[in-house]
């Protein structure tokens, strides 16, 4: 089965310094996505309140992390699986993989903890023509989609401390069908080693199933590797 018609990938030039707008080569297509105009006002906002820095309500979302240009490519391959069914995208930022995903011709819910970027999100979605998500806000520790009901869910970079290993655990319990299958991309940071411990604890399976060295978006020396680990639960 081949990729829908889609804008041609093109050469992608290395960033100097944050752009409000940026192009991505991803899952065969090239994608432009918008994004906050002013990157140090928008931190300067969050960062007045002291109670963003103890809920993480800090605009990760406005950056594009290679592991979503990764888990992309993944999605890519995997179109079979999602086409038509029920899937989550959790932590969209800027949307890339909801769009990928939605592209390929999943049903997918986007959640983000920050509305500000659902709100881009949307816009990206119209200015790739590509029919928009569920687009939903929602804290991961307060689910608020219907129990077992996602066929996959996915979700790029998601984790940046160990404290966040059991809510998303909690998360995938309560969302994810029995059959299902999450996958979740990371580029190596060490708080995936808490994680793939805490799933034989829990009752679930992970394995490595796809290894992508992405090219940065910002000028630097060398690729970015990332890793895909798809977890599905244990055998009772």
């Amino acid at each position: 089965m081949s990729a829908p018609a889609g804008r041609e990938a093109v050469e992608q030039t290395p960033l100097q310094a944050y752009a409000p707008e940026i192009a991505v080569n991803a899952a065969g297509r090239l994608w432009r996505l918008t994004r906050a105009a002013d990157l140090e006002q928008l931190w300067d906002a969050m960062t007045d309140d002291p109670r963003n820095f103890e809920d993480e309500r800090l605009p990760y979302w406005t950056e594009l992390w290679p592991s979503s240009v990764a888990l992309a490519g993944w999605l890519a391959e995997r179109r079979e699986e999602i086409a038509g069914r029920a899937c989550l995208d959790l932590g969209c930022g800027l949307g890339l993989t909801a769009l990928v995903g939605q592209w390929l011709g999943a049903r997918v819910t986007a959640v983000d903890y920050e509305e500000d970027a659902l709100r881009f999100a949307r816009l990206n979605a119209d200015r790739n023509a590509v029919a928009q998500p569920c687009w939903t806000v929602m804290d991961w520790r307060r689910p608020a989609v219907r129990a077992r009901s996602m066929a996959r869910i996915w979700g790029g970079d998601i984790m940046y401390e160990k404290r966040f290993v059991a809510p998303v655990l909690r998360f995938l319990t309560h969302a994810l069908a029995p059959d299902g299958a999450a996958w979740v991309a990371e580029p190596g940071r060490s708080v995936y080693e808490a994680f793939l411990h805490a799933l034989h604890g829990g009752g679930w399976q992970g394995r490595r199933v796809h290894t992508a060295r992405v090219e940065p978006l910002y000028a630097q020396p060398v690729p970015v590797t990332v890793q895909v680990w798809e977890i599905r639960r244990g055998t009772p």
